[in-house]
């Protein structure tokens, strides 16, 4: 899919938005898998999911963008608060949602969306939209990229997540 220079501009705002907003960066407290945290991990799916988009001439993308952004928009640690670990992987895409809802007032699609990510997990829920697939995909993706990585070099791997954040589309 080939994009104008002025809805590239529009996207990369809209993420740069979300980069730097108060209530997304909370996310960087919350540990995620393997030297990840939620926020960069957040925006991993981000990058992987626009890229398929495009690659793949599917879906809208500012659904894409901002659903991939908050898929993970629980706010809670479950390893800290142990009442949310049984649970956590059916019920927090629907904390995501309604976080999502009261903060930034997405619509019923971004909200499917996000409900629908961690399918087949959650059964009931398919991906019924092109833009859910791309991003329970992409969340896949990142999630065995995170997975497969050591521990032991998770700052380094940190930082360099971290500048790869920087902008949805690189400079080549």
């Amino acid at each position: 899919m080939k994009i104008s220079d002025k809805e590239k501009q529009e996207l990369e705002d809209i993420y740069q938005s979300f980069l730097n907003d108060e209530k997304i960066l909370r996310m960087k407290e919350i540990s995620m898998h393997r030297g990840s945290n939620c926020y960069i991990h957040s925006f991993k799916v981000a990058q992987t999911a626009i890229k398929r988009a495009l690659r793949h001439n599917k879906g809208n993308l500012h659904t894409v963008l901002i659903g991939s952004i908050l898929h993970d928009y629980y706010l809670y640690d479950w390893r800290v608060d142990r009442s949310k670990m049984e649970h956590h992987l059916s019920a927090h895409p629907y904390v995501a949602a309604e976080n999502a809802e009261r903060d930034f007032g997405i619509h019923e699609p971004i909200k499917k969306v996000i409900k629908s990510h961690m399918w087949p997990v959650n059964f009931s829920d398919f991906p019924k939209t092109k833009e859910a697939r791309i991003i329970s995909l992409a969340d896949k993706h990142i999630y065995v990229k995170e997975i497969v990585c050591s521990k032991r070099y998770k700052a380094k791997r940190e930082a360099k997540y971290l500048r790869q954040i920087r902008t949805l589309f690189p400079k080549k």
